[in-house]
């Protein structure tokens, strides 16, 4: 354990507030790194190389001071000690008699501070490993069996059934970020948390906790809903299961964002085909099963016979749904449905040819 000059300077400022000498803080080799008297730091400080040697109280008088050529100034100097260690000193200037008082009541403080921030760090370092530990979970080529150690060091129970959550901000930005994230590390929360990017973080939750209403309780009471897009992955049973769910997760926020905009939550469950099917987007087969469609793009020049496609599936096949999304007289729209089979040389009738249109959607880049 070192004392950095963050923690030093802390030390000196707080301790100052109390008292209206000015007060020192050496490191553990007795060199100054923070003192009320800026002119003094990096300066070795002879009275606590002795306090922290010799593990004692140090007063220096003016004769004392003199004597060792005034390399340090009349005060008092005490070691700080951490878990039995001695991490550095802090010392009080002026004369020994007029500041004795005030000696424990500095050392206290100098090591309480130093405390909380040993804590603090140790509190950081649980987190950032923790958070490393399930990144690792999401990774397919690591081995269930070498993570187990670390499941249970950071207490997440890999029998538990858990659907890996991704939570997306439309914007990046650091603030947003932080500020979710602290919110999601209150103690009430049961989810396992890493972050991804500055745009994106991830959950473990148990499965008992995959609700729209509990999902909506992720986010701040104060946020608003556009600013963030929460996608839920699949559920998949066995503990070497969970990079499936975040595969899943992954792919249903892809293709929610680039069909439903303006959503706030994605299910897999929801959209589990056009999910499913998005790794095929760029093989022979997929290529194949585009070629009728392909025909329609070159001869819809505007997009329209296109998007009432699309809208004709989102509808669930339901014309007048579909008309209605449109905006659209029915018998416009069978117009165009009508055409679509012409161009296509698919009928809505054959289910084959139905499936390969909806297929057709689904693929297109």
């Amino acid at each position: 354990m070192k004392i950095n000059k963050q923690t030093a300077q802390k030390i000196v400022s707080r301790t100052m507030n109390i008292i209206q000498n000015s007060v020192n803080v050496m490191d553990e080799n007795g060199i100054i790194i923070a003192s009320g008297d800026s002119s003094r730091v990096n300066q070795k400080h002879i009275g606590a190389i002795v306090a922290i040697r010799e593990n004692k109280v140090v007063e220096i008088d003016q004769t004392l001071a003199e004597k060792w050529n005034f390399e340090a100034k009349p005060g008092i100097n005490m070691p700080i000690n951490y878990l039995g260690n001695i991490v550095g000193a802090v010392g009080i200037s002026g004369e020994p008699d007029k500041v004795r008082s005030y000696t424990e009541l500095v050392k206290m403080t100098a090591e309480l501070i130093i405390e909380q921030y040993i804590l603090l760090e140790q509190e950081r370092w649980l987190h950032r490993y923790k958070e490393e530990f399930i990144l690792q979970l999401l990774d397919e080529t690591q081995q269930i069996t070498q993570l187990k150690q670390q499941a249970h060091f950071f207490d997440v129970d890999l029998q538990q059934p858990y659907i890996v959550v991704i939570i997306q901000l439309s914007t990046t930005s650091a603030e947003l970020l932080q500020e979710l994230i602290t919110y999601l590390q209150q103690p009430h929360f049961t989810h396992h948390l890493a972050i991804l990017a500055l745009d994106k973080i991830v959950l473990l939750l148990p499965q008992t906790q995959i609700k729209h209403k509990e999902l909506a309780k992720l986010l701040p009471e104060t946020a608003i809903l556009h600013n963030y897009h929460i996608a839920v992955g699949g559920y998949f049973t066995g503990e070497s299961k969970i990079h499936y769910s975040y595969q899943t997760a992954l792919s249903t926020l892809e293709y929610g964002l680039q069909y439903h905009p303006k959503k706030t939550i994605y299910f897999f469950e929801q959209y589990q085909l056009p999910v499913l099917l998005q790794n095929l987007t760029r093989s022979w087969q997929a290529e194949e099963l585009l070629k009728p469609i392909q025909k329609l793009i070159q001869q819809d020049q505007n997009h329209l016979l296109r998007k009432t496609l699309q809208q004709y599936f989102l509808s669930n096949c339901d014309l007048s749904l579909t008309s209605q999304k449109l905006f659209i007289h029915i018998n416009t729209l069978r117009y165009r449905l009508h055409k679509i089979e012409q161009i296509t040389s698919l009928s809505f009738n054959k289910i084959t040819d139905l499936f390969i249109l909806y297929l057709g959607t689904l693929l297109l880049p």
